[in-house]
C-alpha cells in the first residue's frame, strides 16, 4: 500500500524501512507535520501514518477522506489528537501502537527522579566550569520515601517495580487496579491520598476529559511541601500555570517533564537559533529545580523497533482485510 508518513526524522525512516523489509509497502516520507496546510501531500494515499503532534482534527480528517485516505496508522499509543467521532463517521480505520516498550518510558521517569533529587543537571554544569563545590546539591535518599503513581498500566507498573526496588513505599491510583502491582506490595488509595501522602508523584494515565489537568491548583495544595512531580504521560495532565505558581511559592520542590501541554509548537524541532515564543514554557526554563526533556522517554532502539513493527503490521492487516487487534473501533 502507498503510505504517507508524516513528521519523520532519520530514525523513523531507519526503523520503518527495517520493519517494511519483506512487506513491500510503498512508504513516502514527509518531514513536515500533518496539518490543514499540509494534508494535500496525502492526496491519493490510502494510508496516512501519523505521530503524536500531527493534527487529526475534523477538518484534516475530512480533507484526508476526500483525498482517498482510508487508514490512519498512528505511531503512538496515545490518540487524544484524533477526532475519533469524525473518523468513525467518515469510515476511517484508526490503528495505534498500544504497547511498545514500557521499560523505556519507565526508566526515563526514574532518570528524571534521580537527576532532580541529586541535582545531576546542576552538578554536570558546575564541574564543566571547574566548580567542585557541593553547596546547593543536597539530595535525599529514595529509600523509605513514599511515591505515588497515577495510572498503573504497563508503564506505571514498570515504574512501580523500579521504585519498590529502591525501597520506596509505593502508592497507586487507577480505576482498574493492577494485580501485578498488588503482588509487589503496591497499595491502592484514593487520588486525594496520592496527593497528600506522596513525596514523589508520577503520572502515567491516558489523557481523557476526566484526567485533563489532573494536577491543578487544588491537587497541588493537597500535596506535601517540597513534592516532586514527574510527568512522562501526556502534557495536558498538568495545568502548567498552576505548576508555575507552585514552583514560585516553593510548594513544589522538583518538577520533571518529558511532555508539555503546548509541545506541538516546540518539540521534535531544532529551535536553538529562535526565540521561544511560549512565555509559560520559557518561565519553566528559569527554575533551577525543573528538568524538561523533549518527549524522548520512548526514544530507545527497542521501543522504536517495536513501534515500527506494530505500525507496519497494522498496515498489512488493513491491506489483507483482517484486524491486527490494535484498531480503535
Amino acid at each position: 500500500m502507498r503510505v504517507a508518513v508524516f513528521s519523520t526524522h532519520s530514525f523513523d525512516r531507519q526503523f520503518l524501512d527495517q520493519a517494511n523489509a519483506g512487506r513491500g509497502h510503498d512508504l513516502h516520507y514527509f518531514d513536515t507535520r500533518l496539518t490543514t496546510a499540509t494534508c494535500a501531500l496525502a492526496s491519493g494515499f490510502p494510508v496516512v501514518c501519523a505521530f503524536v503532534n500531527d493534527q487529526l482534527n475534523a477538518e484534516v480528517l475530512a480533507l484526508l477522506a476526500s483525498g482517498g485516505t482510508r487508514l490512519i496508522a498512528l505511531r503512538s499509543a496515545g490518540f487524544n489528537h484524533v477526532d475519533l467521532d469524525k473518523a468513525r463517521a467518515l469510515g476511517f480505520t484508526v490503528a495505534r501502537v498500544p504497547a511498545y516498550s514500557p521499560h523505556a518510558v519507565a526508566e526515563h521517569t526514574i532518570a528524571l527522579v534521580l537527576v532532580l533529587d541529586r541535582k545531576i543537571h546542576r552538578a554536570y554544569s558546575r564541574v564543566r566550569e571547574g566548580n567542585f563545590a557541593l553547596d546547593g546539591l543536597l539530595g535525599f535518599d529514595l529509600h523509605g520515601r513514599t511515591a505515588g503513581i497515577v495510572g498503573t498500566g504497563r508503564i506505571g507498573s514498570a515504574v512501580a517495580g523500579i521504585l519498590v526496588g529502591f525501597g520506596c513505599r509505593v502508592l497507586a491510583y487507577d480505576v482498574v487496579p493492577s494485580q501485578e502491582c498488588r503482588a509487589m506490595g503496591v497499595e491502592y488509595v484514593s487520588l486525594d491520598d496520592i496527593w497528600k501522602q506522596s513525596d514523589i508523584v508520577t503520572l502515567h494515565t491516558p489523557l481523557t476529559p476526566e484526567t485533563r489537568h489532573i494536577v491543578n491548583a487544588r491537587s497541588i495544595a493537597l500535596m506535601r511541601p517540597g513534592v516532586m512531580i514527574i510527568n512522562t504521560g501526556r502534557g495536558a495532565l498538568v495545568d502548567t500555570p498552576a505548576v508555575v505558581a507552585g514552583l514560585k511559592s516553593g510548594h513544589i520542590g522538583h518538577l520533571g517533564l518529558d511532555v508539555y501541554e503546548e509541545e506541538e509548537a516546540l518539540f521534535f524541532e531544532d529551535l536553538s537559533s529562535h526565540v521561544i515564543q511560549d512565555d509559560v514554557f520559557a518561565r519553566l526554563l528559569t527554575f533551577p529545580n525543573v528538568v524538561i526533556t523533549a518527549h524522548q522517554a520512548f526514544f530507545t532502539r527497542e521501543a522504536l523497533g517495536a513501534i515500527a513493527e506494530a505500525t507496519l503490521e497494522n498496515i498489512s492487516a488493513f491491506d489483507e482485510g483482517r484486524r491486527s487487534g490494535n484498531e480503535l473501533f
